[in-house]
């Protein structure tokens, strides 16, 4: 997905509920979960590693807000887009291919 338009508008914050989570529509590939199908404003895709889960999901505004609604801690999870880690604070915008890398620590 490519985004031509520049990234200046805001849509609202995703909701802390659990997400909906439903088979991929004919429009994704097989393999992709999409949450909140009912949702018809700025999505996002998402590769979660390493489960190598691919989602569709309503644009989060920052990737704090990303994490939040993946249900990870800010400290379990990199997030990056197009090889750039991102912070917390960073927004994300319409149509991001995002990584998001569970990390853990072992000592």
């Amino acid at each position: 997905m490519t985004e031509t338009a520049p990234h200046t508008a805001e849509t609202p914050a995703t909701e802390a509920a659990a997400p909906e989570v439903a088979a991929a529509p004919a429009a994704y590939a097989p393999h992709v979960q999409v949450i909140k199908p009912e949702h018809t404003g700025a999505r996002v895709s998402v590769l979660v590693q390493p489960e190598e889960k691919h989602l569709s999901m309503p644009r989060p505004k920052t990737s704090r807000q990303l994490l939040a609604a993946l249900g990870l801690a800010e400290e379990t999870a990199l997030v990056a887009r197009e090889g750039q880690l991102l912070t917390p604070d960073r927004h994300i915008w319409p149509g991001d291919n995002l990584l998001v890398r569970k990390v853990a620590s072992s000592g």
